[in-house]
């Protein structure tokens, strides 16, 4: 049984934890604010954030301020209730003892479909932005989600 003042916790993991980690991180700051301890982390980390992804989720009031490409701290992995692999690409092995489940989110790629650009990144955003608002539903509950409607 979860304790009363346990607060939910997400790792959002992709290969270089610079766009699509990132942006599901933000994301979910901005719609649960405290109410979710979040983190973010690249199998590969790069070596910048990605722009694009910066300002797709700036325009719904995300920011990526403070953060930078991290690889996984292992201990953060062990301990959080729930870890979101961002696209396929990126692969995170269960550690003994862990806490949280692994999920996998194949998320939308629209360069696929030759779309680039800040049109892609909004693609990316916004299928984030749906998965986010069901996996803070899920970690909170209904009766516990500061800020979050439907309109969002």
């Amino acid at each position: 049984m979860t304790q009363p003042d346990h607060r939910p916790s997400v790792l959002f993991v992709c290969v270089k934890n610079g766009g699509k980690s990132q942006m599901a991180a933000a994301l979910m700051r901005r719609l649960a604010g405290d109410a979710v301890e979040v983190h973010s982390a690249g199998t590969s980390p790069g070596d910048r954030l990605n722009e694009q992804s910066a300002q797709a989720v700036e325009e719904l009031g995300a920011t990526f301020a403070g953060e930078h490409p991290k690889p996984i701290d292992p201990a953060v992995l062990a301990r959080v209730d729930r870890v979101i692999v961002t696209g396929g690409d990126a692969r995170v092995d269960p550690l003994p003892g862990m806490v949280g489940q692994i999920e996998v989110w194949e998320t939308d790629e629209p360069s696929e479909r030759g779309i680039e650009g800040m049109e892609r990144m909004r693609l990316v955003r916004d299928d984030l932005q749906r998965r986010v608002r069901d996996l803070a539903a899920a970690l909170l509950g209904p009766t516990q989600q500061p800020g979050l409607s439907e309109s969002e």
